[in-house]
């Protein structure tokens, strides 16, 4: 175990996970045209008859800080990513899917309790930055209801929802747990953004010195090998492509970033704004390809890959050296660049290969999926914002008309159909067609005010439904 008792705890607050938002950008197809290798796609039909047998279990899977287009089956020119790629070809392949916040932790308080974030004091804090923030252990979560349901439950990876003694994924319903608590560590040493060791399997640290990837690989293929009997959920939570910018081979460069944490520079070092570049950044996703490959390659020798759902997404929008094009805008924005994610499900008892779902879907969705699919009941107390997609997977319902909503600090954006509402951070309203342009560069507010006040009377009352932020 490395010594860490002269290692600053120094924490990030509201700086952690809000690093550059410029993207690398160039002229590519329109945002909903499938790249070459999926022109066979084609729109999403429900299987009819399709009769999965059992439970099945769940594999929800996120990047992160992974852009919209960092797969090439996104349209990424650059980045090589086959087993994503294969992974969309045997399922569907989503076009506007949007993560639940602009940056880490809020949108996992949103895919943990199907909620706003805004509904919780934790999912206030964007990202939660020190140790008095975190998801309340009485709050129901995805893990808890389904492990009521009779699940096995797990979360390897990144949780960012609260540091012990507080706060931990086995106090909210996982019954394991293997990763690191805060928004960001060094791969290598694993310090991470309160200055020290933060690598824990349960409650107590673990020693493993190696790359933090290849580590949470090997440990979510050994658990879907041995999970067997009854159903399990899996959330697999990389911290790849997150600064610091690192792969195998980069042990030099990981221990002069370890080298300033330990010297008290902890935000300096994680946020590595000397290192990086367009290739590095190709490397780590390609390396996140490569890891979710092995894993799957594990479900499948496991003979359980039939009915087992496999989500992936991103937790938010990308980073300084993402490949967003068409989209403007990046993580910490509530512009399309900085929520809508690439997204990808499949589900071979249930669901037919090589579709294209252009429906706006979100990640509270996801949890409300998740549990119908897993028979659990969502807590009265505490209802879900999102909408179940089991119907529309399962049985071809329509998705109903509703607002999909999104609230930022100084930020404010609600999806209706086709329609974005979006007011900046100087306080000006916007209004897109987000079909008719992507990029949201044409503002029609002067042309529709009366949309435009719908919209925003829409957003306010859900707004005003949620806690406030605190005082800055």
């Amino acid at each position: 175990m490395p010594d860490t008792s002269n290692i600053s705890r120094r924490a990030f607050g509201g700086l952690v996970g809000g690093g550059a938002v410029g993207a690398v950008a160039a002229p590519a197809a329109d945002a909903a045209t499938a790249p070459a290798q999926h022109r066979d796609e084609r729109p999403f039909r429900a299987r009819r008859g399709a009769r999965p047998g059992g439970r099945p279990n769940f594999l929800f899977i996120l990047g992160d800080d992974l852009g919209w287009a960092d797969l090439s089956s996104y349209g990424a020119p650059h980045i090589r990513t086959p087993n994503l790629d294969r992974l969309a070809a045997q399922g569907v392949r989503f076009t506007d899917a949007y993560a639940g916040s602009a940056t880490c932790s809020p949108t996992r308080f949103s895919l943990y309790t199907g909620r706003y974030p805004g509904r919780t004091r934790g999912g206030l804090a964007e990202p939660i930055g020190d140790r008095t923030q975190g998801l309340d252990p009485d709050h129901p979560t995805v893990a808890s209801l389904l492990k009521k349901a009779g699940y096995a439950t797990a979360l390897i990876g990144k949780w960012h929802c609260g540091w012990l003694p507080d706060h931990s994924p086995t106090k909210s319903g996982w019954d394991e747990f293997f990763g690191n608590f805060g928004g960001a560590l060094e791969y290598f040493s694993k310090l991470g953004q309160l200055g020290d060791y933060d690598l824990y399997e349960g409650d107590a640290t673990y020693q493993d010195l190696r790359y933090y990837t290849t580590v949470l690989t090997e440990r979510a293929a050994e658990y879907v090998a041995r999970r067997h009997g009854r159903p399990w959920l899996l959330n697999l939570n990389f911290t790849t492509p997150h600064w610091p910018w690192l792969t195998e081979g980069d042990e030099e460069t990981a221990a002069r970033i370890a080298g300033r944490i330990r010297a008290g520079d902890v935000l300096g070092a994680l946020v590595h704004s000397d290192g990086g570049s367009v290739e590095k950044y190709r490397q780590m996703v390609e390396d996140l390809d490569a890891a979710v490959g092995r894993v799957l390659a594990a479900l499948r020798r496991s003979g359980q890959e039939e009915n087992t759902v496999v989500v992936f997404a991103s937790d938010n929008g990308g980073e300084r050296f993402s490949y967003q094009w068409p989209l403007s805008g990046g993580k910490s924005q509530l512009l399309e660049g900085g929520i809508r994610v690439p997204t990808v499900l499949r589900w071979p008892a249930a669901v037919d290969a090589r579709q294209v779902s252009h429906e706006p879907v979100y990640s509270p969705d996801w949890t409300a999926t998740l549990l119908e699919l897993g028979g659990a009941r969502p807590d009265p107390a505490y209802p879900l914002d999102g909408h179940s997609l089991a119907g529309h997977l399962l049985r071809g319902e329509d998705l109903p008309e509703r607002d999909l909503f999104w609230r930022v600090r100084g930020n404010r954006a609600l999806r209706r159909g086709r329609w974005k509402y979006y007011r900046d951070a100087n306080g000006r309203d916007h209004l897109y067609d987000l079909v008719a342009d992507a990029r949201e560069q044409a503002d029609l507010a002067a042309d529709r005010p009366a949309l435009l006040a719908g919209l925003r009377s829409a957003w306010e009352r859900i707004d005003s439904t949620l806690l406030p932020y605190p005082a800055a």
